[in-house]
């Protein structure tokens, strides 16, 4: 009884993973996935594949993001590079 107990509190923190789309926390609850019996399991071995399904979707978005705010870092970045050197040379005094 004890494993049926251990196996669903693992199902719930991967859910609440999901719902807050916690990339470190799935990937800390993969590390450490609990073993199935299929004779005993097959309900949740069944749920389990399906959120398995919809963490991956999570993760995709979560790297699609990523990429977007990389970008746009990088023209932030680039942007004030441009403005820095811009000011260097308007307030620079020569003899």
């Amino acid at each position: 009884m004890l494993h049926g107990k251990k196996l669903q509190m693992w199902v719930n923190k991967l859910k609440i993973a999901i719902i807050q789309k916690d990339a470190e926390a799935i990937d800390s609850l993969l590390d450490h996935m609990p073993e199935f019996d299929a004779s005993k399991d097959l309900e949740t071995i069944t749920e389990v594949m399906y959120l398995f399904r919809e963490a991956s979707e999570v993760l995709y978005i979560l790297q699609d993001e990523t990429a977007s705010s990389m970008q746009k870092i990088k023209k932030n970045i680039n942007f004030l590079k441009a403005n820095v050197s811009e000011t260097k040379s308007r307030f620079s005094v020569t003899s």
